[in-house]
């Protein structure tokens, strides 16, 4: 780090790290180490308002046991809150889902770089980084897309903006199952209300759903446990009666303003009436009402998300190694980075041509069947 950019560093109290980064700045740096403060869980839902950038997230699904916290100030606000975490030469920031800017990444670069002379290698995974000219050599690849929908003003407006096709699909389903069950009903339970026994049945749902499809759910126990306590904290369910029976339900968490997809569930027996569908699309419009600002679909292009408007957010891994000579050094890690950058833009174009009606997308899916016969392949 460079006598510029460091004005001084000195222990500050929590076992915190404080950095005045230039003296006519107002920006200065603190770094909690191994230390998670109780006030860093309200800054990053203010920051990034994402699931997988959350202390609850962490706390109930893992991932941040002693973890570190790089924090920046501009005057007195909060700017950036990453956590991280070290292992031997290797810094990973444990912060996914999030936009990363360019002076962000520079800081914190010059600060671990500068800190820890052992580290020879920050990353990140699953973020948007917005960057033109780091200064330090790095590899960056896409790993997953997030299906997004920003929500409008209003229910109703929301009902306009969808295409001809997808309002008389909702239209012409809403219909039947009203017709044929005039007891249907839609309701929405908030964490205080949604016990464990609904998240259990939903899950339940898709468990059979993904059996009928001839798949195996990747919801086990344990994965229930966790899902049940993140719905008590922060869940917003909409749930399909028919009858006063759950046929359908969509579990969602809620963080700043923005709702995050965890299951989507039927009953296979109501296949007829798009219950999915249509409970999805109910649970957004509860979603505007609660003037929420964003609805993550997270991953998979599947048909709903693109019908209700779900628009693609590429998120990226990104490594930023000190140096040319040490970016040589990691030729394991460099190496394999750029494989999995190739396998990914092999599934990619996978899924795109296997969507197409055309010889290429047909035989490209009979092979794909093949291939998920053999176990070689997962969708």
């Amino acid at each position: 780090m460079s006598s510029r950019q460091e004005q001084s560093i000195e222990k500050a109290p929590n076992n915190a790290v404080a950095m005045q980064v230039a003296p006519w700045s107002d920006i200065s740096i603190q770094c909690y180490e191994e230390d998670v403060p109780p006030f860093i869980g309200g800054v990053l839902e203010k920051l990034y308002g994402n699931l997988f950038s959350s202390l609850s997230y962490y706390r109930i699904f893992g991932g941040a046991d002693n973890a570190s916290v790089f924090v920046v100030r501009d005057g007195k606000s909060i700017v950036c809150a990453w956590l991280f975490r070290r292992h031997r030469n290797t810094v990973r920031v444990i912060n996914e889902g999030i936009r990363v800017d360019e002076d962000d990444l520079a800081r914190f670069a010059a600060y671990i770089f500068g800190r820890y002379s052992s580290v020879k290698a920050i990353s990140f995974h699953a973020v948007r980084p917005h960057l033109a000219e780091l200064g330090l050599p790095y590899q960056r690849f896409n790993c997953l897309e997030d299906m997004v929908l920003t929500l409008p003003s209003s229910p109703e407006s929301y009902h306009a903006s969808l295409g001809r096709s997808t309002r008389s699909y909702i239209h012409r389903y809403m219909n039947k199952l009203k017709r044929d069950f005039p007891r249907f009903e839609f309701r929405v339970l908030t964490a205080e209300a949604a016990s464990e026994d609904v998240i259990r049945h939903i899950i339940s749902l898709n468990h059979l759903r993904m059996a009928s499809k001839g798949k195996e759910s990747i919801n086990d126990e344990d994965t229930t446990r966790r899902i049940a306590a993140m719905a008590r904290e922060c869940g917003t369910v909409g749930v399909i009666l028919v009858d006063g029976r759950i046929c359908a339900g969509s579990i969602n968490y809620r963080v700043g303003g923005n709702y995050f997809l965890e299951t989507l569930a039927h009953d296979p027996a109501y296949d007829d009436y798009r219950l999915g569908t249509l409970c999805c699309y109910l649970t957004i419009c509860e979603c505007i009402a609660r003037r929420g600002a964003e609805y993550h679909f997270l991953w998979g292009q599947d048909d709903y998300k693109t019908r209700l408007l779900g628009v693609q957010r590429d998120l990226d891994d990104l490594v930023i190694y000190r140096s040319h000579l040490h970016m040589l050094l990691h030729g394991k890690l460099v190496v394999q980075h750029a494989a999995h950058a190739a396998l990914r833009r092999a599934r990619v174009w996978i899924r795109t041509v296997r969507r197409r009606d055309s010889f290429a997308g047909r035989l490209v899916n009979r092979l794909w069947r093949l291939a998920r016969g053999l176990g070689m392949a997962k969708s």
